[in-house]
């Protein structure tokens, strides 16, 4: 009895030796940590996807950044200034994409690599892509905004902002005729800057003159373009078009607000179609609501100057430390091919950086403005392109705020102060 239960025992033994050594023979699949903005999940079924198509090769994890893009910058930032290997991919803010480079955080793409990865990518989000004439991030997904309306308030104020261009002055005037709001984002946050550089650009201009000169560079706001963005702003903080919470405006905010009561415009970016046909399908939004939403152009700075709708999106980037550069190159391809975008573009809601995409009939059909969309794309107007651009933007959100106190004949003047003091130290934002 006890000899067969030892010859056993040593027989399980021995089993257990070689399925030990086994393991320790067969190589681990390598994991690519992709560290993603929060989204509704589709980044992580997308992650699956492209693991799926690796046949084994890389398996890709997604880790989730936090909720807001400055947030999401610091995480990223002190991770990468420690050299963290496990960073293998990132979901970047086009915005950060030159301070990242100049860092050395970023893995940057050889020349036959970026052609291949960027063919077909439409023009703002490649531009936003490069740096130093080298593509270090790939465009994943692209934004914009549009122009929204509710055509009853449209028809009202007697417009057909379909019908051609519509100035700033021209919609506001509408909005006060039809006793209505126009709805931005102006709390003093990221999403006031990118409005003040869309009224900038729009208007000609530039926030800097110089981007890539570091702490060197020359403040553009100073100037015709940025004394007419900040005569637009003041003209819509003191006119009846205003929500009375402008200051503490923002995307959601803007949202409700337009679909409400008093809601007649608003700028925003295109997931507002999609989460008013999510509302309506969950009984939170009456379908009228839905039917009354129209969309067109972002609106002039100046008569007969064609807007420079503002730029948003994310890109991919590979880690500088990446233990796997390769791998992830093999799954930036994947996550970023005309499929993954398509299917992104319809699960997320978020526009695709590819202009092939806006031809799909499913996306057609779920973004019946999809041509407006890829043109504003196309046209759009990014941040400045500076490795210190978050100093940058806290300067120049902090001048302008609130929207009530903006003063054409003193504010851009200010912001231009303010933004030398800045990046030379003098002074603490």
């Amino acid at each position: 009895m006890w000899g067969a239960s030892l010859g056993r025992s040593a027989l399980a033994g021995s089993i257990l030796v070689l399925l030990l050594g086994a393991c320790r023979n067969s190589p681990a699949v390598p994991v690519l940590n992709w560290y993603t903005n929060p989204d509704n999940g589709s980044q992580v079924e997308l992650a699956q996807r492209c693991t799926d198509a690796a046949g084994g090769r890389y398996r890709i994890t997604a880790e989730l950044l936090p909720n807001d893009a400055t947030a999401q910058r610091e995480q990223l930032v002190r991770r990468l200034a420690a050299q963290d290997s496990s960073i293998d991919l990132m979901s970047l803010d086009p915005p950060f994409v030159p301070e990242f480079a100049v860092a050395g955080f970023l893995h940057p793409f050889s020349s036959a690599e970026a052609a291949e990865l960027t063919n077909g990518v439409l023009r703002g989000p490649l531009e936003s892509a490069m740096w130093a004439g080298t593509l270090v991030a790939v465009p994943f997904w692209a934004n914009t905004q549009l122009l929204w309306y509710r055509k009853s308030a449209a028809s009202r104020a007697g417009i057909d902002p379909t019908a051609g261009a519509l100035t700033w002055n021209a919609l506001i005037k509408a909005a006060a005729a039809s006793g209505t709001t126009v709805e931005v984002q102006a709390a003093r946050y990221e999403g006031y800057m990118v409005w003040i550089n869309a009224l900038v650009a729009s208007a000609g201009g530039a926030i800097l003159r110089n981007p890539q000169a570091g702490k060197n560079v020359e403040p553009a706001i100073d100037s015709d373009a940025g004394r007419q963005a900040a005569t637009i702003i003041a003209m819509l903080a003191h006119s009846p078009a205003a929500d009375p919470g402008l200051s503490t405006s923002m995307e959601e905010s803007a949202r409700a607000a337009f679909q409400g009561a008093r809601g007649g415009f608003m700028v925003n970016w295109p997931y507002v179609y999609g989460a008013a046909q999510e509302a309506v399908a969950g009984g939170t939004l009456p379908r009228v609501v839905l039917d009354d939403i129209g969309w067109a152009r972002y609106p002039e700075a100046v008569d007969g100057a064609a807007s420079r709708p503002p730029l948003g999106g994310i890109h991919l980037a590979i880690g500088a430390f990446s233990t796997h550069p390769d791998l992830a190159l093999e799954a930036v391809r994947c996550l970023t091919s005309e499929e993954s975008q398509t299917r992104y573009m319809l699960a997320a809601k978020n526009p695709a950086a590819r202009a092939a995409v806006y031809n799909a009939p499913t996306v057609r059909e779920a973004f019946p403005m999809a041509d407006l969309i890829r043109a504003s794309i196309d046209a759009a107007a990014p941040r400045p392109r500076t490795p210190y651009y978050p100093d940058v933007s806290a300067a120049v959100v902090r001048v302008f705020h609130p929207p009530s106190a903006v003063d054409p004949a003193v504010t851009p003047a200010a912001a231009a102060r303010l933004i030398v003091d800045a990046l030379h130290d003098r002074v603490l934002l």
